[in-house]
């Protein structure tokens, strides 16, 4: 039923299952997590992370993953992005994704100017491969937009979104998806409540971005895919709808995403 649409199955800490990934798979099934989305953010995580997707992909838990150089890596590898490398390793059918790309001014301000070329060169491949981007933007909204704008991109995912609303409007109207972590849950995200609130219903996405930032009641706590039914509940109260039916319609809506230029 629920989908994580962004998570890093690589990264989990795993101390309360013994050091075995296959406590967190059977968690995520004991939770209803049905599909989840593993993120890459560097290509030396690549045969890893592909590793996981092919391991525990089976008929109640539907795996895959996306390729793509985060913004806060080193300025060589986001130069080691090229569109020809992306296209390359991204064509492999449990790829559903071009990213974690995007820009972070916050953690990394002197490459700037690799991180947007980086960005540019995630949606041109993108746009061959007719997958969808996942996009980080932190403290860098307004040149994200404009370089989505820019660039023609049209498909894709704003994660772990902790923006207002004008800025959820711009990338709607773009034609992104927008996805709420566990951020929408913390008491001081109010700005992003609202933003929520607004949102069209057919183009909300769910994600736990673990192993960071668990939403409350599991807030200070290692994050896990098998928390984001916590995220949906927090939804399902702003919508008037159960916590099931917010898994359903954001499953439903990443199915969308997925399909769109098939």
């Amino acid at each position: 039923m629920f989908t994580d649409s962004h998570c890093h199955l690589n990264r989990l800490d795993l101390t309360k299952y013994d050091g075995e990934l296959s406590g967190a798979i059977a968690a995520m099934k004991e939770a209803n997590v049905t599909r989840a989305m593993a993120i890459m953010c560097d290509f030396a995580e690549y045969d890893e992370i592909a590793n996981i997707v092919s391991t525990y992909s089976d008929e109640t838990l539907n795996l895959g993953m996306s390729v793509g150089i985060h913004p806060c890596e080193d300025i060589n590898v986001l130069q080691s992005a090229t569109v020809e490398r992306l296209i390359e390793t991204a064509s492999a059918e449990h790829v559903w994704a071009i990213g974690e790309t995007g820009l972070d001014y916050y953690w990394s301000t002197e490459n700037k100017l690799a991180q947007q070329e980086s960005l540019a060169r995630h949606i041109h491949a993108s746009q061959q491969l007719k997958k969808p981007l996942v996009v980080h933007t932190r403290e860098a909204k307004d040149d994200t937009i404009d370089i989505l704008k820019a660039e023609g991109a049209e498909h894709g995912i704003i994660h772990c979104f902790t923006e207002d609303w004008d800025t959820a409007k711009k990338a709607l109207d773009l034609g992104f998806y927008i996805s709420f972590s566990g951020i929408v849950s913390f008491k001081s995200a109010q700005t992003i409540k609202d933003a929520a609130q607004k949102m069209p219903r057919d183009r909300v996405l769910i994600e736990t971005d673990s192993p960071y930032l668990a939403p409350v009641p599991k807030r200070g706590r290692p994050n896990e895919p098998a928390y984001v039914p916590y995220v949906a509940s927090c939804l399902a109260e702003m919508y008037g709808m159960s916590v099931d039916e917010v898994g359903v319609l954001t499953a439903k809506n990443f199915e969308n995403l997925l399909a769109q230029y098939h």
